[in-house]
Formats: C-alpha cells, sequence, structure tokens
C-alpha cells in the first residue's frame, strides 16, 4: 500500500530550533496520551496471560500417565535448551580438602571441587565422626541472603552428620567464596552500603554476561549442584539410592528444583517456595490466567526463566517432572493450601504414577509482610520447618528424626581457599572463565565460516540472529494515520502513528527539506531515548540533512520515547523487569523493536514523496560516558553512567535484515561484545544483551557502515573523539549521493 503525505492543510508558525519543537505525535489532549508509556508493559501482561491460559488448557487435556510424560518431556527439553550448554561431565572431577574440623559427633572438611576449567566450588562437607556403612547424602542449596557458614546451614550439616549422613553445603556461584565483587565490608567504598545484599545483588552483573555467553545463571547453578552429587557420591559409605537436595527459602529452592528435573540420582527434592505458592501469592479470581505460573519478570532471573512462557516449563511442571521420585513442596510462611492453584496439579501428576505419597508439604506460619512473632522468617531453613521435613524423610528413607545439635562455628574457620590452595589451584573469576569461553566461540565461528561464500555466511547469520530474536518481520500491511504538516527550520514536519500490532503504537515524525527536486533521500534515526532526544541534541544534523535535500524520519519504536515506560535502565528498573518478562515470553525487546523499525523501513519505501530506496539509517546514544578510572559502585547506590548501546545495535539488525540500506552511521555502539568480559562490572541495559549474542558471532550489521564513539561495556570511550553531529551528517550525505 502506498501512502500520500498530506500537505493540504494549513502549516503551522514557524518554530525557531528544533530544541523548541514538540516532539509528541499525540498530542497532550489526546487520551492516548497517558497510555502511551504503558503499551509495552500491556502487551506483556496480555501475552503472559495468554502462555497462561495456553498451557493451562494444555494440563487440562492430560489424563494418563503417557500423556503426562509427552507433555513433561517436551517442557523439560525445553528448559534445558534455555539454560545453556552443558559441558560433558568430569570422569574424575578435581577435589581438594584443605582443611578438616573435628566436632562431637562429626567431622567438617573444607573442600574445593572444579566444575569447569578454572572455576571452583567452596563448601563445607559434614561427615559422621565414625564411618558409617551404608548413609545417605544430603545437598544444600543455600538461599540469596547468606553463604555456606549461616548458622542455620552449620545446624543442619552438624544435626545430620550426628545422625548418619554426609551433607555438602557449598557457595552458590557469586556468593562468599565465590562473590564476583569487591565489597565484601563496609570500608570497601566510601560511601554506606547494604555489606550483607551484595553477593545478592550483584548475580544481575553474572547472568548478563552467562547471557552473552549463550548461557544463564541458573544453568551454571544447577551444574555446580551437579556436581555437588558428584562429591557426595565418592564419599565412602554413601547410599546412592537416597541423595537428597534441599533448597533453601529464598534463590535456593529454584535451582534445587530445576536441578532434580534434570538430574535423575536425586531421589528427593525440596524446593523452598518453587513450584506454586509465594510469599507474595494472593488468592485470585482467574487463577489459569493470572497466577505466575512462570515467576516473574524482574531481574531475579533465576525466579523468571528465560524461555519459560514459550516453552510451557511452568515451575510446578519443573517440580512435577521430578515424580514419581520425592516431593517435599515446601514453603517458608503460612500455606493457604485451598488458595494454591498449583497443589492440585502436583497432586495430579504424582496420582498418574499411584505415588501421591511421594509428595509431602511443609510450611511455616505468617507472612512475608510481617516481622512480628509468629512469623517464621529464617535466611535458608529453619528449625521450624525442618520439623516437618524430618517425618517424611524416617518414612522414605528410613532416617532417624535427629536431635537438634546447634554449636556453631566462627565462619572463619568454614572458609576453603588458602593461599597455598590459590597458588597451586589457580581459581579464575567468572568474567576470566567467560572470556576464554567467548574466545573459543569466536575462534570456532572463524574456522567454520572460512569455506562459506558471503551469501553462505549471510544466510548463516540470518538464521542465528532469527533464532536469538524471533519473528522480526513485520506484518505485511501496517496501519499509518496523520502526516497533516507544519513548518520547521528548513523544511516540513509531519506526525505518524503506525500500528504494528494490536495495543502497539509507533509514533513517527518526517521531516522533508523545503527544497526538494525530485523525492528526497531519507535517513530514519533511532535510540533507546527516542525522537525527542534527536531534537535536542542532534539538531545540528537534522539540519545539515535537510539542507543538502535529504528528508528526516524519526520514529519511537516500542518502548522508546513516547512509549518508553522509564528512563532509568539499571537492575532494578521497570525497563529491566520488562526486558526478563520479554526474556520469558521468548521475545526479547530488541526482537519487538527490530520489528518495528523494519516496519518502519518499508512503510518509507512504499510513501509517496521520499525516495525509500535511497535510505539510510541513524543509530545513536545520548548517555554520557565514564571516566577511564571509574570505580565500580555497590549496586545500591547510583550506578556510574549506563550504556545505551541499543539504537546502534537496531540500526545495524535493520541493515542487515531488510537489505538494500545504503549507508549505516552509528554513534556510542559497543566496541565489542567481548568487552561484556572485561571485568564484573558491565554498564549496560538489560535489554542490550540479547542471550546468545557472542556464539552467533556479535552483532551485525549491514550497508556501508560507520561506527563512532564506540564505548567499552563499562562505558568508556574507545578511540578517537567522535566527529561532530553535523560532520558526521555530512559523510551520510556523501555516501548517499545527495547532493
Amino acid at each position: 500500500m502506498r501512502y500520500l503525505i498530506l500537505l493540504a492543510a494549513p502549516l503551522a508558525s514557524l518554530a525557531a530550533d528544533f530544541r523548541d519543537i514538540d516532539p509528541a505525535v499525540f498530542p497532550a489532549t489526546d487520551p492516548r496520551a497517558k497510555d502511551l508509556p504503558k503499551i509495552v508493559a500491556a502487551d506483556a501482561k496480555r501475552r503472559m496471560q495468554e502462555a497462561n491460559l495456553r498451557e493451562s488448557k494444555a494440563f487440562a487435556a492430560v489424563a494418563t500417565l503417557a500423556q503426562w510424560e509427552e507433555h513433561r518431556d517436551a517442557r523439560v527439553a525445553n528448559l534445558r535448551a534455555s539454560l545453556g550448554t552443558f559441558p560433558v561431565p568430569p570422569a574424575d572431577m578435581r577435589v581438594v580438602t584443605t582443611k578438616t574440623l573435628a566436632g562431637d559427633g562429626f567431622t567438617i572438611r573444607n573442600v574445593l571441587y572444579e566444575t569447569r576449567p578454572g572455576l571452583w566450588v567452596s563448601a563445607n562437607l559434614y561427615l559422621p565422626a565414625k564411618e558409617v556403612a551404608k548413609m545417605p547424602g544430603i545437598l544444600i542449596a543455600h538461599a540469596h541472603h547468606t553463604p555456606k557458614a549461616d548458622g542455620e546451614l552449620q545446624d543442619m550439616g552438624m544435626t545430620w552428620a550426628r545422625a548418619g549422613a554426609a551433607v555438602l553445603v557449598p557457595d552458590q556461584l557469586g556468593y562468599g567464596e565465590r562473590r564476583q565483587h569487591d565489597f565484601r565490608a563496609a570500608a570497601d567504598h566510601d560511601k554506606p552500603f547494604r555489606v550483607g545484599r551484595q553477593d545478592y545483588f550483584f548475580r544481575y552483573n553474572s547472568n548478563l554476561q552467562l547471557a552473552a555467553a549463550g548461557d544463564s545463571l541458573m544453568g551454571w547453578m544447577a551444574w555446580d549442584l551437579m556436581r555437588g552429587v558428584d562429591v557426595l557420591l565418592k564419599q565412602p559409605g554413601i547410599d546412592k539410592d537416597r541423595i537428597i537436595l534441599l533448597g533453601s527459602v529464598a534463590g535456593g529452592g529454584d535451582p534445587a528444583g530445576v536441578t532434580a528435573a534434570l538430574d535423575p540420582r536425586i531421589a528427593c527434592v525440596v524446593p523452598f517456595n518453587f513450584g506454586g505458592w509465594q510469599p507474595e501469592s494472593s488468592a485470585l479470581e482467574n487463577p489459569d490466567r493470572d497466577f505466575a505460573w512462570f515467576g516473574d519478570g524482574y531481574w531475579e532471573s533465576t525466579r523468571g526463566l528465560r524461555g519459560g512462557a514459550a516453552g510451557g516449563f511452568a515451575h510446578y511442571v519443573i517440580v512435577g517432572s521430578v515424580a514419581p521420585r520425592k516431593v517435599i513442596y515446601a514453603h517458608e510462611f503460612a500455606w493457604p493450601e485451598k488458595d494454591d492453584p498449583a497443589w492440585p496439579r502436583l497432586q495430579r501428576v504424582f496420582g498418574f504414577y499411584d505415588a501421591k505419597d511421594n509428595l509431602r508439604v511443609a510450611h511455616g506460619a505468617g507472612s512475608v509482610r510481617n516481622s512480628g512473632p509468629g512469623n517464621t522468617h529464617c535466611n535458608h531453613i529453619g528449625a521450624v520447618h525442618r520439623k516437618m521435613i524430618y517425618p517424611a524423610l524416617k518414612d522414605w528413607f528410613g532416617m532417624p528424626i535427629p536431635v537438634e545439635y546447634s554449636q556453631r562455628r566462627p565462619s572463619a574457620e568454614l572458609m576453603c581457599w588458602t593461599d597455598a590452595a590459590k597458588k597451586e589451584l589457580q581459581p579464575k573469576k567468572l568474567h576470566e572463565v567467560l572470556a576464554k569461553v567467548a574466545e573459543e566461540q569466536f575462534a570456532a565461528l572463524k574456522t567454520a565460516h572460512a569455506s562459506l561464500t558471503p551469501e553462505a555466511k549471510a544466510a548463516w547469520y540470518r538464521k542465528s540472529w532469527t533464532r536469538l530474536l524471533g519473528d522480526t518481520d513485520p506484518p505485511a500491511a501496517t496501519r499509518v494515520t496523520g502526516g497533516v504538516g507544519e513548518k520547521v527550520p528548513g523544511g516540513t514536519l509531519l506526525r505518524y502513528e503506525m500500528a504494528v500490532e494490536p495495543g502497539i503504537v509507533v509514533p513517527i515524525l518526517l521531516v522533508l527539506p523545503q527544497e526538494m527536486k525530485g523525492k528526497p533521500p531519507v535517513v530514519v534515526m533511532v535510540s533507546s531515548a527516542g525522537k525527542q532526544a534527536f531534537l535536542k541534541e542532534r539538531s545540528a544534523a537534522i539540519e545539515a540533512f535537510l539542507a543538502a535535500g535529504v528528508a528526516v524520519c524519526l520514529p519511537d519504536v516500542r518502548g522508546t520515547g513516547e512509549t518508553r515506560g522509564g528512563t532509568a535502565a539499571d537492575r532494578g528498573s521497570s525497563r529491566t523487569s520488562l526486558s526478563q518478562t520479554s526474556l520469558i515470553l521468548g521475545r526479547p525487546v530488541l526482537g519487538t523493536q527490530l520489528r518495528d523499525l523494519r516496519a518502519v523501513v518499508r512503510w518509507l519505501r512504499t510513501l509517496d514523496g521520499v525516495d525509500g530506496k535511497a535510505l539510510a539509517l541513524w543509530g545513536d546514544s545520548f548517555a554520557p560516558t565514564n571516566a577511564p578510572d571509574t570505580r565500580p559502585v555497590p549496586h545500591d547506590l547510583e550506578q556510574p553512567a549506563i550504556a545505551e548501546p541499543g539504537g546502534p545495535i537496531l540500526a545495524g539488525l535493520a541493515a542487515f535484515f531488510e537489505g538494500g540500506v545504503r549507508v549505516l552511521y552509528t554513534r556510542g555502539g559497543l566496541v565489542s561484545v567481548r568487552s561484556l568480559f572485561d571485568s564484573p562490572y558491565p554498564n549496560v541495559p538489560h535489554e542490550a544483551v540479547v542471550p546468545g549474542v557472542v556464539p552467533a558471532g556479535g552483532y551485525v550489521v549491514g550497508g556501508t557502515v560507520r561506527q563512532d564513539g564506540l564505548v567499552t561495556a563499562r562505558n568508556t570511550a574507545s578511540g578517537d573523539k567522535p566527529p561532530s553531529p553535523a560532520e558526521a551528517a555530512a559523510w551520510v550525505v556523501k555516501e548517499l549521493g545527495a547532493k
């Protein structure tokens, strides 16, 4: 369909400067204006409800054991694929004991074991003082509150070891002796910060880096727990049929549930606060549609697994996939059985195996919202919760109900790394391990592509990026309205609205040059900040384009400009929440934005009055850069300036996918995705890291390319100072072949 530029209406008065122009397509008096910043969140909510209803309907249709196992297998396969690539389990994993502590009826070994080359797990192994002929093995995944030396964890290790069990309590990735930041004590920063929460907060950084490499924090945590099972199985007298995995209340139950779903060696799992009802849950009128079956979309990636809604692996499916092995469905606080929509589904699953007794419940009392008497807050698994676990373990595994024991050791005694061990084993930080992984991935890709023709190589990239971003093809027809003109310096401005999908609107400004000889070329300028930033910060470039007879198109793809829900891009921002929700739904933000931008490009190619075949893309960032010596900051304080490479990345992807784009110009893009692994402190928005970008060869581009103002992932300048916007515009004009 072709669209006519409407210039018949009287032109508005001439604005003095582009900085003075109202960027809004929808005036403040239009009722739709206030809804624009909410459309992306509303779309995500709608798609999540659709996924909930689809999977609820699919499970309701399961009537037999065979149907359940078919249903389960497909979703567990999707889960495994979403977590990343698992290496081959080590045939003889290195396990080193650095210290042994004697106790009253037990011993504690401080051990280290290597789960990936250079990546070691620090753990405390509690064993009976006297050898037991056949003992159960208990693996405890601690919560995000504190690492392995916490008192509750010690209590469980000592108590069960005295009762004849082997108990392994490892530091999860990013915690304790495995932390990935430098903020261990108040003295480590010149402003007050929440020292005890930094291990938890910096999981955000680790997940971004793992996602770039095509993996996930959940995948690496589950792998470490599987290797913890290996450590238990190495112990003399261990009973391989009694391996029990306990997942603590906040952040331990999630990886415990996932690990048990993937590792059949685990005979019993106790995944606190995972699988269904959460401490924050409430009764719902329509739980099939509105319950958080796939977790929540916020920065904590292990609570909302990537691809969960798209792949159908609801949390109760993950826990239910353990059946007919044993499960204790556990909750930190009071558990309202009648309000929990996951409970009857889990009971139904175990019923398919005639094994309902293999599903038990443990819970506390009170509510997470209160801290007074009667509320069973705990760091990991409290004594009140353990009392409900003991009877099930006695019935299932013949484990006697133990006498609680608590003679806690100072944390320093339970530290595993010694100077000698560091010198001998040469442990590496996560970003160092991933940097090597990235180099290997790029090298393998270079080798694989060496014999490919340019056409075959382009086809490979197209397939790879379609897999990462989802369907980015724009709809066959879009509805575009508006087009009434107003005079601006050097030309005429027109305002349009494009309906790309139901509920999704792309506001567009199109500025035509005053002096047009035939149809002018057009440059499309896109940024995370939206069109208002171009009017204020790139007015010189816009004026240069118009003076050279080039039209300028400024679209707000979804989540930018008028449709932007928030400007902040840090860990706790609404942008991060929307980005994580998009990943749960299987459509990264950049994928949906690319669909919008491609729709705009195709519209311009059919638009009367411009030469859509003579087209340039300009991707920009307006974020200030950090000085090279900028220090990292604890996550609960204001962060250094965050890079905004979304516009450059998006323009490059559009130029590649659309083809026929003559010129691509970017400012403020990433110098390389490799820089994500230069330190533990990337300063980039969540949506700028597409999971799998490294094995896909990095962000692709098309057309004649110039990239200025490149930045590192720490958002420091890389290379020479970029030219002025007017100088950059002159280069684009020259490459377009405009007069």
